[in-house]
């Protein structure tokens, strides 16, 4: 495999990188370089920024509005990003239920639901799990019953993601109980605004309001916007699942956090201990792995498809833990936040929230299926071959 850039890759990068600097927001730069609270509005702020430059769709294909980029120009674009200190983009638009539709979705579905994705106006958020169904999606209960041009959708999502923010759910329903619990499954785009749509708040260990239980009570929802064919929705789930575990290592990101905790070391006198700079340097070798790994695939030198996918979720979501783990313990008692502001306990002023970041981030190895069974996805894809 051929790890250098082309002289044209090199020049893009320059060129994206200079964009992205002219064009952040010094504020949002500034919150994500400390690691401070990013509330809907910056994340929003940046996805239209992206949108009216024709980025915040950096993988679609030119024929939906896309930059029609290769595989290695998204990276260095991601990379660019995330290195600049820039929010990452809410994948459950763009990156998730975007591809779905445009594969699997009708030309009508396509023009109304793609430009607000593009743009970054429009929201989403994912309904998969159930507090019976997480990383066994396909005991799923949620049921979709179609009366004439409608579907009546009862039951209950949980850990929805940005529940309380988004405008629309791609959820998966159960529309037949008979055969494979698989083969009973349907894709459906619901409108957050309907009747009989109720999203209490989940507050998680890290103080946040990320994470809903969303309740479905005899909700309407049109036969046009169904994905697909009835029953056919774990085809499109799996088709779904490939990008979301890829978007979860996020190695970019896991490189500029190593940045960060370098520069907190340094600053804390951890940079002098040794025994903690050997656990920074593990740490640095396993993110440069990733990296080849993300390069790897995207140069389709190696296993793809689900089992690709679990093999970066699994080592991103891990480096991801570790990083804040590291930070938490470089900071010591700083790592603990100050008295909670009048708006967000861990508001820009209120304290750097290292112990936070690391509470909040045990729940990556088990969001986008749990490691254990992403594991089980690699064995049975690999080892069996």
């Amino acid at each position: 495999m051929k790890l250098e850039f082309s002289d044209d890759e090199v020049r893009f990068r320059a060129e994206v990188r200079q964009w992205v600097d002219e064009h952040l927001p010094s504020d949002i730069r500034h919150k994500v370089h400390n690691g401070l609270y990013l509330d809907k509005s910056d994340y929003q702020r940046w996805a239209r920024i992206l949108g009216a430059r024709g980025w915040l769709a950096a993988a679609w294909p030119e024929a939906f509005g896309g930059p029609g980029w290769t595989p290695i120009q998204r990276h260095l674009f991601a990379e660019a990003c995330a290195l600049a200190g820039a929010p990452p983009v809410l994948p459950f638009g763009p990156v998730m239920v975007a591809p779905v539709i445009m594969k699997y979705g009708s030309a009508e579905q396509q023009q109304r639901h793609l430009p607000g994705i593009r743009s970054g106006e429009v929201w989403w958020c994912q309904g998969y799990s159930e507090p019976g169904a997480g990383s066994d999606l396909a005991s799923l209960k949620t049921r979709a019953v179609l009366q004439g041009d409608h579907y009546r959708v009862s039951g209950q999502k949980t850990w929805t993601t940005q529940a309380h923010h988004a405008d629309w759910m791609f959820c998966l329903v159960r529309t037949a109980a008979e055969g494979r619990p698989q083969e009973g499954i349907s894709f459906l785009l619901i409108d957050m605004r309907s009747p009989g749509i109720t999203v209490r708040p989940i507050i998680t260990i890290d103080g946040e309001h990320h994470i809903n239980e969303v309740f479905l009570d005899d909700v309407s929802v049109p036969l046009a916007n169904r994905v697909g064919d009835e029953n056919r929705g774990w085809t499109y789930a799996k088709f779904l699942l490939g990008h979301e575990r890829s978007n979860i290592a996020d190695v970019n990101r896991a490189k500029r956090e190593l940045r960060r905790l370098k520069r907190l070391a340094r600053d804390s006198g951890r940079g002098s201990d040794a025994r903690f700079m050997d656990q920074v340097a593990l740490l640095e070798v396993d993110i440069v792995a990733l990296e080849l790994l993300s390069l790897r695939a995207l140069a389709q030198a190696g296993p793809s498809g689900l089992e690709m996918a679990a093999l970066m979720k699994i080592r991103g979501s891990e480096i991801q833990q570790r990083y804040t783990e590291l930070m938490m313990l470089a900071a010591g008692a700083s790592a603990l936040p100050q008295a909670g502001g009048p708006e967000h306990p861990f508001a820009a002023g209120y304290g750097l929230p290292y112990a936070a970041a690391y509470f909040g981030h045990r729940k990556t190895s088990i969001y986008g299926g749990a490691n254990e069974v992403q594991r089980n996805i690699v064995a049975q894809q690999l080892l069996a071959a």
